[in-house]
């Protein structure tokens, strides 16, 4: 008899930042999975046209919903994330990707408004993202899963990312502190931590002959990692195979952290 824990079928499940990167990574294998899914996005036309693609991918474009959401605006979140229930009828799983990076500054010349514009994104955002959809959870009372990203900038020291690394280790803290705190409504809470992947905000990085000269050699797979690395991992979490991982950290690397 197959294995079936990872199969979605019905699950409705929401991803901040869906409309590229690594969640429109996840997105993708959520929907290939059989789930039904409503990404979240701040740039309108980005989202639209992630919507179609996706749309297009898994052939079922009523499995998919879109979402025009700054996830560090309150009121913004609660209507979105209440449009998708909508949308989807029941959240089972919640991904708070949506997060922003930091611009390369030092500590010495950081301003307060910079430091806070990564906060706002990446720590706020989690928190309301988390908020609403612990809320819903809880009171349709079928558990769910609620999965942060992170950063391996949350384990290693991210020079001239002060900001940055301190926004994602707090996520990380935040992450094992619901773990504990929504258990008992069968809440499992965990977090992924990419390492260097290709996308939109690594992209000068990843293309700079300097930083991958210096980088590359101490990634053990030897290779930047991709958006559809980050498939399987979502699948696990939203699905029952994971159903007894809680407070985890799950590193996605290629070893970068390990060597």
């Amino acid at each position: 008899m197959m294995y079936q824990p990872f199969d979605l079928s019905g699950r409705g499940i929401v991803v901040t930042g869906g409309n590229g990167g690594i969640g429109y990574g996840m997105a993708r294998a959520l929907l290939a999975s059989g789930a039904k899914v409503a990404i979240w996005g701040s740039n309108a036309e980005k989202t639209q046209r992630a919507q179609a693609s996706l749309a297009q991918e898994c052939g079922d474009a009523t499995r998919v919903h879109a979402f025009v959401c700054d996830v560090g605006d309150e009121a913004q979140v609660e209507a979105s994330f209440a449009a998708s229930v909508q949308a989807l009828g029941t959240v089972h799983a919640c991904f708070a990707n949506a997060g922003v990076s930091g611009k390369g500054t030092v500590l010495t010349e950081m301003s307060l408004d910079e430091f806070r514009r990564v906060q706002r994104v990446n720590v706020e955002g989690v928190f309301l993202t988390f908020r609403a959809a612990a809320r819903h959870m809880a009171q349709h009372g079928q558990g769910g899963s609620l999965v942060a990203t992170a950063s391996t900038a949350a384990v290693e020291g991210a020079a001239r990312n002060s900001h940055y690394g301190a926004s994602k280790g707090a996520v990380t803290s935040f992450v094992r502190a619901l773990a504990v705190e929504l258990a008992r409504h069968q809440i499992r809470v965990n977090s992924i931590l990419p390492g260097w992947i290709v996308t939109d905000m690594t992209e000068r990085s990843v293309h700079n002959p300097k930083f991958a000269q210096a980088v590359l050699p101490r990634i053990p797979a030897r290779r930047w990692g991709e958006i559809d690395d980050f498939g399987g991992i979502a699948v696990y979490l939203a699905s029952d195979a994971s159903k007894y991982a809680t407070g985890e950290q799950f590193i996605i690397d290629g070893g970068y952290t390990k060597f």
